[in-house]
């Protein structure tokens, strides 16, 4: 049975990378231990800062 998840998330922003990006980001998320969206929200937010969600 899945996961019930108390917020949601349904919208996808997409962004076209190159090979090289791409290696960089999936390397940076194994060594942070961290799926690669929440690597992205984070880095995000270092330019864009928004309130967390509780």
């Amino acid at each position: 049975m899945a996961k019930y998840k108390e917020s949601p998330r349904y919208h996808v922003v997409s962004v076209r990378v190159s090979e090289e990006e791409r290696e960089i980001i999936e390397k940076l998320s194994k060594e942070a231990n961290m799926k690669v969206s929440d690597l992205m929200r984070e880095a995000l937010q270092v330019v864009v800062p928004w309130p967390k969600a509780s």
